[in-house]
């Protein structure tokens, strides 16, 4: 019989996609208020893998990531999804998105991505939202699967989940306060 346990206090990681540099800061600052205050901030990725997102938001892409410095509970992913959804309206121009946001959340053992779309390895989390198991630490390293994003795959992307993998050890054995939940009916955001 296994013994239930309470889950691990996670890394919050969020995903931002855009063509417009110029949005980070107004998107940091937006994201913050509503997450926590930003812990690591990665370098721009161009973003080449796909031509899905240029309809809408014109191109060339570029991605930055962030992690948050409040450890978040695990259940928390879909209140987190719906709340930078809202985030992701309010800055859209002419009903088109200037941004993606994708949050997900970092254990030493995995990295999982919220998503809105159901597919065969994701898991239903509540609220119309799944988790994608994006990547798993093994052998010392991030491992891709098979249907990790090509983003996600590539080594920039992996050394920078590395260090907030290193930092989120740290942030464990000196515990942070976690982050209240994020209520889907904010509008605020």
């Amino acid at each position: 019989m296994s013994i239930p346990q309470d889950p691990q206090a996670a890394k919050l990681v969020v995903g931002l996609l855009m063509k417009e540099k110029a949005l980070f800061s107004p998107l940091a600052e937006a994201l913050s208020e509503k997450l926590g205050l930003l812990d690591i901030v990665s370098a721009w990725f161009d973003f080449d893998y796909t031509r899905y997102y240029e309809p809408e938001m014109g191109g060339p892409l570029f991605r930055r990531m962030l992690a948050i410095k409040p450890l978040i509970r695990q259940d928390q992913l879909a209140g987190i999804k719906l709340a930078t959804n809202i985030i992701e309206q309010n800055f859209q121009q002419n009903g088109n998105r200037r941004v993606n946001i994708d949050p997900g959340y970092l254990l030493s053992e995995r990295f999982v991505l919220a998503t809105g779309k159901n597919f065969a390895h994701r898991i239903y989390i509540g609220r119309n939202i799944y988790a994608d198991l994006t990547l798993i630490y093994k052998n010392g390293a991030f491992q891709t699967l098979p249907w990790t994003y090509p983003d996600y795959t590539d080594r920039s992307m992996l050394t920078f989940l590395g260090q907030v993998r290193n930092k989120y050890i740290l942030d464990k054995k000196i515990p942070l306060p976690v982050k209240p939940t994020v209520s889907e009916g904010d509008k605020s955001a």
